[in-house]
């Protein structure tokens, strides 16, 4: 049984992370209505070979809320506390939805941060990868109900209902049902706001840094087409559908998923590599 330990990235706000394993830090970003848990199969199946992450982002489960508004650049700032937490100079960076819009910003800002990107279900923006259709359903789904005075739970039924695959299990959708059930109100909110803004579009097209795209086969809010066409702009990348998977294709199939995401990381492991000789002590914490 993999022991995954939890530890903090201190400052305002404070970050809690999910980790286990040693070597080259891969960082797992989970999506909007996510949490760290959200990636516990993957970082089973990395710690033997890499020190495998995940965090609460900012306002979601153990992490700190924060005062004001967000500034969707606050997440990859964020995430550099995280590597600069464990003395990396670069790290692999998994991404799922929202979490593959952190990561794209991420690069956008630190490029010479970045060993490896695994962008997954994701967008470079909304406007012009979502339908005005698509977008307003985005909304009525999430924000209009939590608005008008439910809580995340009341919105979680619903939200499984369009992010899960025909082929998910009950234990998928339980995981996912609970981490929509465990959000902070008003700190999702705040990332809504900022996501809706979000635009890296024209920034893809200058990423050079070893890239896999990972799409479910049947994920309706970003179908593979999306992938598809980010493989067709980021240079020399690769792009695995994941079959019978909806939007959580991390939960919903991990073995294919984790199959995929392995032999990837696995042909680049090494381009991850810390700051200091020391700082391979600072990983086992």
């Amino acid at each position: 049984m993999t022991e995954i330990s939890t530890v903090f990235v201190e400052g305002t706000p404070r970050l809690a992370l999910d980790r286990a394993g040693s070597g080259p830090l891969v960082l797992f970003l989970h999506g909007i209505g996510g949490n760290r848990s959200n990636w516990t199969a993957q970082i089973e199946a990395l710690c033997d070979s890499f020190h495998a992450v995940a965090w609460d982002a900012r306002g979601y489960g153990e992490s700190d809320d924060y005062e004001g508004k967000l500034d969707f650049g606050d997440f990859a700032r964020d995430a550099l506390r995280v590597l600069d937490r464990f003395g990396a100079e670069t790290a692999h960076f998994v991404g799922l939805s929202m979490g593959g819009r952190i990561a794209q910003d991420f690069c956008a800002r630190y490029p010479d941060r970045v060993a490896t990107l695994v962008l997954c279900d994701t967008m470079s923006d909304f406007r012009d990868s979502m339908t005005p259709e698509k977008r307003a359903e985005f909304i009525r789904l999430r924000q209009a109900p939590l608005k008008a005075g439910k809580e995340p739970r009341d919105i979680a039924d619903a939200l499984v209902d369009s992010l899960a695959g025909p082929g998910a299990d009950e234990p998928a959708r339980r995981r996912l049902w609970d981490s929509i059930a465990a959000l902070h109100k008003e700190s999702y909110l705040k990332t809504i706001e900022a996501s809706l803004s979000f635009d890296r579009s024209a920034e893809i097209d200058r990423i050079s840094v070893p890239t896999l795209l990972i799409y479910g086969e049947h994920d309706r809010l970003t179908p593979p087409s999306i992938g598809e066409a980010l493989h067709r702009r980021i240079a020399g990348s690769e792009l695995a559908v994941i079959e019978d998977a909806g939007h959580l294709s991390n939960i919903e199939r991990p073995e294919a998923f984790n199959a995929a995401l392995l032999a990837f990381l696995s042909k680049h492991r090494d381009r991850a590599v810390a700051r200091r000789t020391e700082s391979a002590g600072r990983t086992a914490e």
